[in-house]
C-alpha cells in the first residue's frame, strides 16, 4: 500500500498494524469523589463572588483560590495514584444523569441520547490534570502578588474569573462525553473573555478580549458540526462506545467506515475547532492580543491550559485521525498546517519588541510543533512537548511579568538592560534563564531539547513528512535565536532601565481598587523608541522618572519561580522512566485514546511479534525500507547532534548580534543588519500585516454589508411596514376636527350634511 504523506488518500500504511488503536476501549467504574478535582475551584469560584458581594478588601480571594486550587491538585494526585497502581484502565466516574433523550424514529426503532455528567479518566485526562491543576495553583499564588495593586472589588473578580476558568478546562479535560467536553470548551472561551479584558476601562484590552471570542467562536462552530455529525454517524457522542466501534471500524448501524465521507469530514471538523482554540493558521490572530490581560492570564491561558485544548482534542480523538482505510485529510493538514504555523509565528516573533508578546508569538510557535507532531504519527511527541512546554513557558511568561511589575510596565527590550546584576533580580534573572534554555532546546540539560528532538526525529521519519521537518528544523533555529535575543537585551549587558506607562512607588498598589492600568503595553510593539516615562493616564501616585527606582518581586512572585524551574529541569527525568514506552508522558500516552504505534518508528526488523510470525518480519522490514532518512542517517541517531547544532548556532547568533560589544539598552550589532534585509524586518514588525488583511477582506466588507443590509432595512422593510401605518393616521387626523367636542362646530356640520343631501336632493329632481 503507498504511504506518500503528500498524499493525504494514501497517507498510512496501516494495515499491518492492527494494534494501531489503544489496547482496549473498555472501561471500568470509577470513584464518585473523582467529581471533586473540578468542583473545588468551582466552589472556589462562588466563594470569590462573595467576598466581592460582601465587599472584602482583603487577600481573601486569592488564599481561598490557592488553597482550594492546591486541594484540587492533591485529589488528582491521589486518583493518579490509585489509577496508575491499578490496572490502568480506563476509569468512568459517573455524577448524575445530564442530558438522557429517547424518541420513535420513522422505522419504529427507539433512537437514544445520552450525554452524562461523568468524567473519563484515562492516561490522557490524568497527564493533563496533574499539570492543569498544578500549575493553576502556582500561577494563583503568583497572581496574590502580582494583582495586589487591585485589592477590593477587582481583585475578587479576577480570582473568580480565574478559579471559573480552572473548572471549565476540568470539564473539557475529564469529561466523557462530546457535550460535556463542548461544555468546558465553550467555559474556557468565556473565561478568557472575561480575563483578557479584566482591564474593561483600557480600550485596548475590551478590543482584544471582543477578538480573542470572535475569533474563537470560528472554531467552535467547526467543533459543534463535528460533534453533531458524530452522533449522527455513531448514534453516540460518549467515548467508550465511540472509541469501541472506531476500532472496529464501524458506524452506529454496523457499516464498514472505510469510503463513508463522514469517516474523514469528522476528523476536519474537528481540526477547525482545534485550531481555533490552540491559535494555529489561519485563526492565530486572537492570541498575540491576549497580552493586554494580566500577566498571570497570559500564563494560564499560554503555558498549559487553553491554548493545549486544541491539542487535546485530537490527542483524544486520534482514532479517527488514523483510521484504517480512509482519506487522511485531517492529519495532513494538521501536520503542515502545525509547521507553518511554528515558522510564521517565529519570524514575527523575531522582530518583536515586546518581552511579552515575544513570548506569546513563541506560544503560536510552539503550539505549531505540537500539531506537526499529531500530524507526523508522533502522539507521544506532541503530549511530551506540551508537558515541557506547560513548565518552561509558564516560567517565562512568570519572569516577564515580574519585570514589568517592577519596572512599571515596561516590556520594550530596547529600555531595559543588565536586570542580572541589580539588586534584588537575580532569582527573576535566573529563572529567566532556564526558561530560556529550555524554549531554545539547548542540548542535553533541558526537557525541551528532548521533547522537540522526538518530533523532529519522527517528521524525517514519517515518509513525505521530510518537507515538515525542514521547516520545524529551521524554526528550532530561529526560536533559539530570538528567545536569547530577550534574555541578552534585558537580562546581560550594561545597566539600564527606565519606567513604563505606569509609573508608580513601590507602596502604591492597593491604592484604589478601580486603578486597572497595571498591564499597559506599547501600542506599537514594532516601532519607535516611545517615551514610555511620562506620567501614567490613571494615576496611581506618579512620580518624576527620576525619582523613581525599579522594586523587586517578594517571596510569592519568586517562589514560584523558582518552583517551575526545579519542575522545568524535573520534566528531563521523566524522559528517562518507562523507556518501552519512550518516557513517563509516553506510558500515559500508551493507555488512552491517543496511543497510537507508528510503523515508522521502529527501525528494528525484529519488531514484527512472534504472533505475527514470518508476516510480522517482512511487514517490519517493509515499514522499515519505507521510513525517511535524514541525509542518509537514521533521524532518531542524527537529530540529537543535529537539533543541538541548529539551537547552540541560533544562541551564538543571539549572543552576537545582542549582547557582544553592546554599550547600550537601546542599540546593537542587529540594527546594523537592518538595512541589508529592505523591508523584510518592517514587515515582520507589523506581524505580515495579517490582521490588516484581514480586515480589508473580512471585516471591511461585511462592515458596508450590514451598513447596506441597516439601509435596506431602514428604509424599505421599515418603510413599508410605516407606510401601511401612515394610512389610518392620516385618516384619523381627516376625521379628528369632526370629533372636537364644540357644539357650534357639530352644529355648522350637522348644517353642512343638510346642504349636501338637500343639494342631491334637487339634482336629482331637477335631473328628472
Amino acid at each position: 500500500m503507498p504511504s506518500t504523506f503528500s498524499n493525504p488518500i494514501a497517507l498510512l500504511a496501516l494495515a499491518a498494524e492492527p494494534a494501531a488503536l489503544n489496547e482496549s476501549a473498555s472501561s471500568v467504574a470509577g470513584p464518585a469523589w473523582f467529581a471533586l478535582i473540578p468542583l473545588l475551584p468551582l466552589a472556589a469560584c462562588v466563594l470569590c463572588g462573595l467576598t466581592v458581594a460582601m465587599r472584602v478588601r482583603t487577600k481573601a480571594p486569592a488564599w481561598i483560590t490557592v488553597g482550594l486550587l492546591a486541594l484540587s491538585f492533591v485529589v488528582t494526585v491521589a486518583g493518579f495514584m490509585g489509577w496508575n497502581g491499578g490496572s490502568g484502565t480506563p476509569q468512568v466516574a459517573k455524577v448524575y444523569d445530564w442530558i438522557h433523550v429517547a424518541w420513535a424514529g420513522a422505522d419504529s426503532a427507539v433512537h437514544t441520547f445520552v450525554a452524562d455528567f461523568a468524567f473519563y479518566m484515562d492516561g490522557l485526562s490524568w497527564l493533563w490534570m496533574l499539570f492543569v491543576t498544578g500549575l493553576a495553583t502556582l500561577i494563583a499564588l503568583y497572581a496574590s502578588e502580582y494583582m495586589e495593586h487591585d485589592v477590593g472589588k477587582g481583585y475578587g473578580r479576577f480570582f473568580a474569573a480565574f478559579a471559573l476558568f480552572v473548572f471549565a478546562m476540568a470539564c473539557l479535560v475529564m469529561a466523557d462525553n462530546l457535550v460535556l467536553l463542548y461544555l468546558g470548551w465553550e467555559g474556557v472561551g468565556l473565561c478568557s473573555y472575561l480575563l483578557i479584558g479584566y482591564f474593561y476601562k483600557k480600550p485596548s484590552a475590551v478590543a482584544a478580549a471582543k477578538k480573542a471570542f470572535i475569533v474563537n467562536r470560528i472554531g467552535d462552530l467547526g467543533l459543534a458540526v463535528g460533534i453533531f455529525l458524530t452522533y449522527v454517524t455513531f448514534g453516540t457522542v460518549e467515548y467508550a462506545e465511540l472509541f469501541a466501534l472506531v476500532e472496529k471500524g464501524v458506524d452506529g448501524d454496523g457499516q464498514a467506515l472505510a469510503g463513508m465521507w463522514q469517516a474523514w469530514a469528522i476528523p476536519l471538523l474537528f481540526m477547525v475547532g482545534a485550531f481555533g482554540k490552540s491559535a494555529q493558521l489561519p485563526l492565530y490572530v486572537w492570541l498575540p492580543d491576549a497580552m493586554e490581560g494580566p500577566t498571570p492570564v497570559s500564563a494560564l491561558i499560554h503555558a498549559a491550559t487553553m491554548v493545549t485544548a486544541g491539542v487535546y482534542l485530537v490527542a483524544r480523538m486520534y482514532p479517527l485521525f488514523v483510521l484504517e482505510g480512509v482519506p487522511h485529510y485531517a492529519l495532513w493538514a494538521v501536520g503542515w498546517t502545525g509547521a507553518l504555523t511554528a515558522l510564521l509565528a517565529a519570524t514575527i516573533g523575531m522582530a518583536q519588541f515586546d518581552i511579552k508578546r515575544i513570548m506569546a508569538y513563541s506560544t503560536v510557535s510552539q503550539l505549531g510543533y505540537m500539531f506537526a507532531g499529531l500530524g507526523v504519527l508522533t502522539s507521544v511527541g506532541a503530549a511530551f512537548h506540551v508537558f515541557t512546554h506547560a513548565f518552561f513557558k509558564a516560567l517565562l511568561f512568570l519572569a516577564c511579568g515580574a519585570v514589568m511589575h517592577g519596572f512599571a510596565g515596561q516590556l520594550d527590550l530596547r529600555k531595559l538592560s543588565g536586570l542580572r546584576t541589580m539588586p534584588g533580580w537575580r532569582i527573576v534573572s535566573i529563572t529567566m534563564l532556564i526558561g530560556c534554555l529550555n524554549l531554545a532546546g539547548f542540548p542535553l540539560i533541558t526537557s525541551g531539547y528532548f521533547s522537540k528532538d522526538m518530533i523532529l526525529a519522527e517528521a524525517f521519519v514519517t515518509p513525505g513528512a521530510a518537507g515538515i521537518g525542514w521547516i520545524l528544523l529551521v524554526t528550532a533555529g530561529l526560536t533559539a535565536y530570538y528567545t536569547f535575543r530577550v534574555y541578552f537585551r534585558v537580562f546581560e549587558g550594561p545597566q539600564h532601565y527606565e519606567p513604563g506607562d505606569e509609573l508608580h512607588g513601590h507602596d502604591d498598589h492597593a491604592d484604589d481598587a478601580h486603578h486597572h492600568a497595571h498591564e499597559h503595553e506599547p501600542a506599537d510593539h514594532g516601532h519607535a523608541h516611545a517615551d514610555h516615562g511620562g506620567a501614567q493616564e490613571h494615576g496611581h501616585g506618579s512620580k518624576p522618572a527620576h525619582e523613581w527606582h525599579p522594586h523587586p518581586p517578594k517571596w510569592a512572585i519568586n517562589g514560584v519561580l523558582a518552583v517551575l524551574a526545579v519542575l522545568s529541569f524535573a520534566a528531563i527525568g521523566t524522559y528517562f522512566m518507562d523507556k518501552a514506552h519512550h518516557g513517563w508522558v509516553g506510558g500515559m500516552v500508551h493507555r488512552s485514546s491517543a496511543e497510537f504505534a507508528s510503523p515508522f518508528a521502529h527501525h528494528d526488523p525484529a519488531h514484527g511479534t512472534e504472533a505475527d510470525g514470518e508476516h510480522g518480519h517482512a511487514t517490519a522490514e517493509a515499514h522499515v525500507a519505507a521510513a525517511g532518512r535524514f541525509l542518509g542517517m537514521d533521524p532518531h541517531k542524527a537529530m540529537y547532534y543535529v537539533s543541538a547544532i541548529v539551537g547552540l548556532i541560533g544562541i551564538a547568533a543571539a549572543w552576537w548580534l545582542h549582547l557582544a560589544g553592546r554599550t547600550s539598552a537601546a542599540t546593537s550589532r542587529a540594527d546594523a543588519l537592518l538595512p541589508l534585509l529592505g523591508p523584510v524586518p518592517r514587515w515582520a514588525q507589523n506581524k505580515w500585516y495579517v490582521d490588516e488583511f484581514y480586515d480589508f477582506i473580512i471585516r471591511t466588507p461585511l462592515w458596508v454589508l450590514a451598513n447596506v443590509c441597516h439601509m435596506i432595512d431602514r428604509l424599505l422593510v421599515d418603510g413599508l411596514v410605516n407606510g401601511v401605518g401612515l394610512l389610518p393616521q392620516l385618516l384619523a387626523r381627516g376625521l379628528r376636527p369632526s370629533q372636537n367636542g364644540r357644539l357650534h362646530g357639530y352644529a355648522a356640520g350637522m348644517a353642512g350634511g343638510l346642504a349636501v343631501v338637500l343639494l342631491i336632493v334637487f339634482l336629482v329632481v331637477f335631473s328628472a
